[in-house]
């Protein structure tokens, strides 16, 4: 039963992946020899994509924002139990070591979304 909800749910979120991960390096309209994250600093609207939110239920759900230079994910995973809850922060703790590995990524989250890239 698990696997029935959770494949599709795993596939739809990877396939959204690899199309938001094609990315290419486009300077800042405003300074020149810039390059900001458009996803983040938001200065043109053309060049945000539409966001993506892919959710299994209300607790598990995955937010995709990207940009011509940029994306932005950020995961809610369910804690329902005690259990949950460490995994959970087991897997930000892993997550938060290899923030120097990604060009941004915030450590702490933003509203109630949980991880955000």
């Amino acid at each position: 039963m698990l696997d029935t909800t959770l494949r599709p749910y795993l596939n739809a979120v990877r396939a959204t992946l690899q199309a938001a991960l094609c990315l290419e390096n486009f300077s800042s309209q405003v300074v020149e020899r810039h390059n900001k994250p458009e996803v983040e600093v938001r200065s043109s609207k053309e060049l945000l994509l539409q966001p993506v939110i892919i959710s299994r239920n209300d607790k598990e759900k995955v937010l995709i924002e990207g940009s011509i230079n940029s994306v932005r994910v950020s995961i809610a995973v369910k804690q329902a139990d005690e259990i949950e809850k460490i995994l959970c922060h087991k897997f930000m703790r892993f997550m938060m070591m290899r923030a120097e590995n990604f060009f941004i990524l915030r450590r702490k989250p933003v509203e109630v979304r949980g991880l955000k890239y």
